[in-house]
């Protein structure tokens, strides 16, 4: 069996290689993956699959008359927040799979943002023809609800990925914290440098080395090339292309302060202490569903909000790591047993 793969990969992201690299060590054996990616020739390489280049049409639709399944594989494809361009490409390719006969996969989802009427009619419908949907959260949950779309709710899969040991990080100074920013809008230069600020506050009274983590550099390695020559203490920017050492980093960390999500679940998956920064309703979600304690880049938020000094930064960021606690074995184990529940329904849909 041929199974189409679709997501955003091969566009650098940390986070969307992470899924795929689940979503590939989730497979059925005897299932062959055709992965449509941003940078096909690297995706081969990394993974050793077959691969098409993600926006050449023909290509695209001669890879899915040739195989039985399409399978939407994880993150956030359908909203509008970043484009209408999303939910149009991922929706439409969706629709066309289903045109053609193929059994279709909405898999590990993470839906919305929608604010505009196409996008939702788009995702109400391509999801209502699908053979099995997976969603990662209640916020997406709500969605296939409101919809009356069927579907299984668990947690993202990632928590599932297998990690792997990082060369020359057990050789850093301990205790170690990791940051993993990305830039929005809400993160202008002033409150970026109010967070630089606090950091070496933070450094100076813990003593830690800062491990400066860029999940996607070509959009983050500016910000920790902005921070680390602001720092007192030592630090590294690690910039890692594989998704099993991106989340074995976090396996010698003690701390982690993320606005990424997948660098919140990689490091509570490894029983990392972690602040949240919120910058989407995905991250205010797995902070509530985690009890995460964090701040909210949106100036509108009521609750959670961005400080006002950096002091005060400095100082919420002391206290969970003094006495913040990261999530037990058993919480850990928890959520790996459910997330792989994606697995189960990857083998219930292509090996009935």
């Amino acid at each position: 069996m041929r199974a189409v793969l679709c997501g955003y990969y091969g566009m650098g992201n940390g986070g969307d290689e992470a899924l795929l690299a689940t979503l590939l060590q989730m497979l059925p054996a005897g299932v062959t993956p055709v992965v449509l990616s941003g940078n096909p020739v690297e995706t081969a390489q990394r993974y050793g699959v077959e691969t098409v280049p993600r926006k050449a049409l023909g290509p695209v639709i001669r890879a899915l008359r040739g195989a039985e399944v399409l399978i939407w594989g994880g993150g956030s494809l359908l909203q509008d927040a970043t484009s209408l361009q999303n939910p149009i490409y991922y929706g439409g390719l969706m629709v066309l799979a289903q045109w053609l006969g193929l059994k279709t996969i909405a898999w590990g989802q993470g839906i919305g943002p929608l604010s505009h009427p196409l996008s939702q009619g788009l995702g109400r419908y391509a999801l209502g023809h699908c053979n099995a949907v997976s969603v990662r959260d209640n916020g997406s949950a709500a969605w296939l609800a409101r919809w009356h779309v069927p579907g299984m709710q668990a947690p993202d899969p990632v928590w599932a990925l297998d990690a792997a040991p990082v060369d020359g990080l057990w050789d850093l100074p301990a205790p170690r914290v990791a940051v993993a920013l990305r830039p929005h809008p809400w993160l202008t230069e002033s409150r970026l440098d109010q967070f630089t600020q606090a950091l070496a506050s933070f450094q100076k009274a813990t003593q830690t080395c800062l491990l400066l983590v860029p999940f996607q550099p070509i959009k983050d390695l500016p910000i920790a090339e902005y921070i680390q020559p602001r720092l007192p203490g030592p630090s590294r920017i690690y910039a890692l292309d594989n998704p099993h050492q991106l989340k074995g980093l976090f396996r010698g960390v003690e701390m982690t302060l993320g606005m990424r999500l997948h660098a919140l679940i990689m490091a509570a998956a490894e029983g990392c202490r972690c602040f949240g920064l919120s910058y989407d309703p995905k991250v205010s979600h797995l902070m509530t569903d985690l009890d995460l304690p964090g701040f909210d880049l949106n100036p509108q938020a009521v609750s959670h909000r961005w400080p006002d000094t950096p002091e005060q930064m400095t100082q919420a960021w002391l206290e969970v790591y003094a006495n913040g606690d990261p999530l037990s074995p058993e919480q850990i184990s928890s959520r790996v047993d459910r997330a792989l529940m994606h697995q189960d329904l990857l083998r219930d849909v292509l090996l009935p």
